[in-house]
């Protein structure tokens, strides 16, 4: 099925003052729909808040669904930033893993619940609501995982035998239900130790059966070759 394309702004802001109002629009958006959820939130809320009136939040932005999705756009869009900057690159795959997983619980769950419930529900709604919309959001958010998995294979760090998006919900599939449970329960939980517990307990599952036999091989040779040259 072909995705829907990003939502388009209604009108481009021309000057400071009206790329400032559009993001106090978004800044309060964002709360708002944190808050109220996709189906209860309104631009009448968002409006009052600030102090404007709806027609002028009507001036940049068709209705709340294109409101909606520029609010989790920006969002995602922060946050696939953050995880592409931090991502140690030249550490071991599990390394990486490590920090993909911590940052994806802590942009979730530190930062407060409320756009992941909006995120989970409303990426489960298919057919309705912004569902489909979410869809290529959602792929671009777990773009660095893909890359991460697939240099990971041509290392030979992580396994073959398995295709890439069947690894990758090895890896989504427990973020995802950890995230529902706070979510619902409104449980806290210690995030970087989870963080830990879920990679050690993903890593052999995702790990090439004969990495360490290679790492331990590779060490080998090059204490032979360390004697060697002495």
């Amino acid at each position: 099925m072909k995705t829907a394309p990003a939502p388009v702004q209604r009108r481009a802001p021309a000057g400071p003052k009206a790329e400032q109002r559009v993001r106090d629009i978004l800044r309060v958006g964002r709360e708002v729909f944190a808050e109220r959820g996709y189906e209860n939130a309104t631009t009448t809320e968002i409006a009052q808040r600030l102090g404007i009136s709806e027609a002028t939040v009507f001036t940049y932005f068709r209705g709340k669904r294109e409101l909606c999705m520029r609010v989790i756009q920006d969002w995602y869009d922060e946050n696939i930033a953050a995880m592409e900057a931090g991502l140690p690159r030249q550490a071991p795959v599990r390394e990486q893993l490590e920090f993909l997983v911590l940052t994806n619980l802590q942009v979730f769950l530190v930062q407060g619940t409320g756009i992941c419930a909006l995120v989970l529900s409303e990426g489960r709604a298919k057919g309705q609501g912004l569902g489909e919309a979410l869809v290529e959001l959602q792929r671009r958010y777990t773009a660095p995982l893909m890359d991460l998995l697939a240099r990971g294979q041509e290392a030979g760090e992580v396994r073959r035998d398995i295709p890439l998006r069947l690894l990758r919900s090895l890896v989504f599939g427990p973020i995802e239900q950890m995230l529902w449970e706070v979510v619902i329960t409104g449980r806290q939980i210690d995030v970087e130790a989870s963080a830990r517990d879920l990679v050690a307990l993903l890593w052999p599952a995702l790990q090439a059966p004969d990495h360490e036999l290679q790492r331990l091989r590779q060490l080998r040779t090059r204490l032979q070759e360390a004697l060697a040259s002495e």
